[in-house]
C-alpha cells in the first residue's frame, strides 16, 4: 500500500508544482481538486475566486498549468462563481479566516478560500488539505492566521473550532454543556486526529 503522500503523484496539478513539499501548494492541490468534485461547493471550483485572482494562484503556484487547466467550461465556471452572493456556509467561514489573517498578500488571501473550501470536506480539516499530519495545519495557520490561532488554547479540532467560533459570532450555541470539558461529545471535539484513520479516494 503507498504511503499517504505518494498519491500526490497521481495529482494533475502537482506536476507543474513549483514546490510539491510546500504545505500551501499542496493546500491549494488539495482544495482545487475537492471544489471540482464536492456537491457541497457548487459553483466554487475556483475556490470563489474570480478568473483572474485564480489564474494568479495558478501561475504562481502551478506554473504552466493554466492553458490546460482553465478550460472554456471551467472559465465559464469561475465568471458565474464571481456573481454570488449573500451568505452561506462558505462565506461565513471565509468571512471568518479573512478577518484573521496575518497579512494582506494576495497569497494569504488565496489560502483562506482554499481552507475554507477544504471544511467542506468529509475528512479532518488536515486531511482534505493534503497535509501530512495535525502539526502542519496548526503551523500554517500558525503563521498565516496568528489571530485565530492564538484563540484555540484548548487544542480544540481546527474544523471544529473554526464552526465554534461561527457560532459564538452569531450568538448561536448549539452545544448547551457548561464549559467543553463536560460535554458528552468531548472526545469528538478534542480527541487525536490518526494518520490511520485516512483512506485514499477511490
Amino acid at each position: 500500500m503507498l504511503a499517504r503522500n505518494d498519491y500526490r503523484n497521481y495529482d494533475p496539478l502537482l506536476v507543474h508544482a513549483a514546490n510539491a513539499e510546500d504545505p500551501v501548494t499542496l493546500t491549494f492541490a488539495s482544495a482545487i481538486a475537492l471544489a471540482r468534485s464536492s456537491s457541497r461547493l457548487p459553483g466554487r471550483g475556483g475556490l470563489g475566486l474570480n478568473l483572474s485572482e485564480f489564474s494568479a494562484l495558478l501561475d504562481r503556484y502551478f506554473p504552466g498549468a493554466r492553458n490546460s487547466y482553465l478550460t472554456p467550461a471551467f472559465r465559464a465556471n469561475l465568471v458565474a462563481d464571481a456573481g454570488r452572493n449573500g451568505f452561506d456556509e462558505f462565506q461565513d467561514v471565509l468571512s471568518l479566516l479573512m478577518e484573521h489573517r496575518s497579512d494582506d498578500t494576495p497569497e494569504t488571501s488565496w489560502l483562506a478560500h482554499a481552507i475554507t473550501a477544504c471544511c467542506m470536506g468529509e475528512d479532518h480539516l488536515w486531511q482534505d488539505m493534503g497535509l501530512p499530519n495535525r502539526q502542519a495545519l496548526s503551523d500554517l495557520l500558525a503563521q498565516h492566521f496568528s489571530g485565530l490561532f492564538a484563540r484555540n488554547t484548548g487544542g480544540m479540532r481546527w474544523k471544529k473550532f473554526f464552526y465554534k467560533q461561527l457560532c459564538e459570532r452569531n450568538a448561536t450555541f448549539v452545544c448547551r454543556s457548561p464549559s467543553c470539558a463536560d460535554c458528552s461529545e468531548y472526545a469528538n471535539c478534542f480527541g487525536p486526529e490518526e494518520d490511520t484513520e485516512w483512506q485514499p479516494a477511490k
